[in-house]
């Protein structure tokens, strides 16, 4: 039987190394997901997607029984999508993510010039560089990804990339072109299966932010949903405060959840082109979705993992 989702974003953490410009500060209590938490999630999500993320909102390498969770998903068969910054990248979790249930490995080289403007990224990007070479050696298979999620328009123009971008050509003997037109094509290919990957920045959707309109779909609830750290399923991965509330993991089976009448009818409402939720009718990131041209390369996701 065919999975139900592409993907499941498992916040393991809401707590993150950095603080991003792009990337709104978590109001919610800060919190690492309990182990026996996440292998219920893990047990009740196997049948049900292609792989877990671990992301929502903050950077899973934080979380000290890492190498745990990966373990879990292992034993259950669950394929790992991950996506961080990269800055926590020791040669222990190095090891880790080498691991066989990883299938994707993103990381968001935008996030380092946005916190460290003045810094010299060389022990940043080696440590990335020597981790790519690695799974290039043991995990063939592996697809990577350095993430340039900060572009100013989708026809290329960047900010702060300059540098990344030479230093990553002259690591693989590349060149890159001067703009990439992401309307068209998101990834380029750097080697074997490293990809580099362009997005541009968008508005998180929030509650204090003006109704942008009712009419609209979206792919929460279809290809792939969230679970926040405290076991709250929400409908998408943007909605980092919770306040779409579907259920929680504690309190119901996750298919009872998403068979619940607020998860079917939001679902409901996507398929007629309705926003339903009022969370959903601020998100500008549906806007995105009428374009169904665009070519994303090894980033397989049909919904963002921000970082």
């Amino acid at each position: 039987m065919a999975k139900k989702f592409t993907k499941i974003n498992i916040e393991i953490s809401n707590i993150c190394n950095l603080q991003c410009s792009f990337c709104p500060e978590v109001i919610r209590t800060k919190k690492l997901m309990d182990i026996d938490l996440f292998k219920e999630i893990i047990k009740q999500v196997a049948p049900l997607t292609e792989q877990v993320c671990f992301h929502l909102m903050g950077e899973p390498l934080v979380h000290p029984k890492f190498s745990e969770l990966v373990e879990i998903c292992h034993e259950y068969s669950v394929r790992i999508f991950l996506v961080s910054n990269g800055v926590l990248l020791r040669d222990s979790l190095a090891e880790t993510l080498l691991h066989p249930a990883f299938r994707q490995v993103n990381f968001s080289l935008h996030s380092f010039f946005d916190n460290y403007p003045e810094k010299d990224p060389t022990m940043y990007l080696d440590k990335i560089f020597r981790y790519t070479e690695k799974a290039f050696e043991q995990r063939p298979d592996l697809y990577i990804n350095y993430r340039l999620w900060n572009l100013n328009d989708p026809r290329g123009t960047t900010t702060n990339n300059t540098e990344m971008l030479d230093r990553i050509a002259r690591y693989f003997e590349i060149q890159f072109p001067d703009k990439i037109d992401i309307s068209r094509h998101k990834s380029l290919p750097i080697k074997n299966r490293l990809y580099l990957h362009y997005d541009t920045e968008f508005i998180w959707p929030s509650m204090d932010l003006p109704v942008l309109g009712t009419q609209g779909s979206c792919y929460g609830l279809t290809s792939h949903i969230g679970i926040l750290v405290d076991g709250t399923v929400v409908p998408c991965c943007l909605d980092k405060e919770g306040n779409i509330p579907l259920g929680k993991i504690q309190e119901q089976n996750i298919r009872e959840i998403l068979n619940g009448e607020k998860a079917q009818n939001i679902l409901k409402g996507f398929r007629q082109k309705k926003l339903v939720d009022t969370l959903c009718q601020r998100c500008q990131y549906i806007e995105r979705f009428q374009n169904t041209n665009v070519t994303s390369g090894a980033d397989k996701s049909s919904s963002p993992s921000l970082m």
